[in-house]
């Protein structure tokens, strides 16, 4: 078998080299790390062994694995042809391993990119399109990204033995809007770290049921039914139940009217907590439910504008507020604002009014 990653190979008796030059899929990691990802079937005790033995070396000298890998680094494994199939997993062919992606990709080739540099990529995912896998005969984001790269060439099948690219975030399936993408380790590290820290500013907009006037912050606390799948919103932290006060979590939100009509106001909403469902469950709890939202919404209204076309909530991820940051790899992305406009319906249902 063939192995793209396989600069050379040095057969020596039994065993062979097998050279690995890092590239900036795998960079930024702690090399054992990366080793329990080339060869994800071996146990701890086997590579560390090989690691003391230097049948695994990196840039030539004996490792521990706790080094950070860096672009270009240079990692070689003396294994037996055998030995290394075995431990890498790596048993049936390049095309059977990324049908899977091809195939998600041919499924959502008109996904549209908002944004892409060499390590981060900005979708606009439809409504109806799931962000990740909820069963494993799926279709999602997640598989048409990896389907992209490697149709595209960004990626090779051999190096998603080490590092798969991922959706960073995640919007709900009839929810529509970005979804950032880290291409890259280090751009998946990043983007990770901003929206954990919530320097990375996301709004939404969305189309609710009655006029409201509304420019404020709104608090409250959530807890999450996880049996039913649904979350109730208390305005006061007095309002909870007893049993159910450990596992409510704050939430706050920022509502901003942009357009009021007769019957509906579209509004821009920007989360300053992610939470589960938050967006749909806080204007709920406040009296304005989202069109179309089956779960939280207004029976009345969404039997209303199913007849208008609604077919899912009309919530939308428009704009991503990238913060300032001095860090080389991502200067292209330093205060950057990123905003992609909502479907077409929100604005016929406006007209509409």
């Amino acid at each position: 078998m063939f192995w793209n990653f396989c600069v050379t190979f040095h057969f020596n008796r039994q065993k062979q080299m097998i050279l690995t030059n890092i590239t900036s899929n795998e960079s930024g990691q702690r090399f054992d790390k990366y080793l329990k990802k080339l060869l994800k079937d071996a146990p701890d005790s086997f590579i560390y062994k090989m690691l003391r033995k230097k049948n695994i070396i990196l840039n030539g000298k004996k490792a521990d694995g706790k080094e950070i890998l860096c672009i270009h680094d240079e990692v070689k494994l003396f294994l037996s042809d055998d030995t290394f199939q075995k431990f890498s997993g790596n048993t049936t062919s390049n095309s059977s391993e990324t049908f899977p992606y091809e195939q998600a990709y041919a499924a959502l080739k008109t996904l549209e990119i908002v944004y892409e540099d060499e390590h981060v990529l900005v979708v606009n995912k439809p409504s109806g399109v799931l962000s990740q896998k909820a069963n494993p005969a799926d279709i999602s984001v997640n598989e048409w990204l990896i389907g992209y790269l490697l149709t595209h060439k960004k990626l090779t099948p051999d190096s998603l033995s080490t590092f798969k690219p991922s959706i960073c975030n995640r919007l709900d399936r009839n929810t529509s809007g970005m979804v950032v993408c880290g291409k890259t380790l280090a751009g998946s590290q990043y983007m990770n770290r901003i929206i954990k820290d919530k320097s990375l500013q996301k709004y939404y907009y969305c189309l609710v049921w009655g006029t409201v006037a509304i420019n404020e912050r709104i608090t409250g606390y959530l807890y999450k039914d996880t049996r039913q799948n649904k979350v109730t919103v208390y305005k006061r932290e007095a309002d909870i139940p007893e049993s159910r006060k450990k596992e409510a979590d704050f939430i706050d939100t920022a509502v901003h009217s942009v357009r009021e009509g007769k019957h509906i106001t579209m509004l821009e909403v920007q989360l300053f907590t992610g939470k589960t469902h938050q967006i749909r469950a806080h204007l709920a709890s406040i009296g304005h439910p989202i069109l179309g939202d089956m779960k939280y919404g207004d029976e009345a209204a969404n039997r209303k504008y199913v007849r208008k076309g609604v077919k899912n909530q009309m919530l939308h991820a428009h704009k991503l507020v990238f913060p300032v940051n001095s860090e080389q790899n991502f200067a292209q992305l330093s205060g950057k604002v990123l905003e992609c406009p909502p479907p077409a319906i929100f604005q016929k249902l406006l007209e509409e009014e």
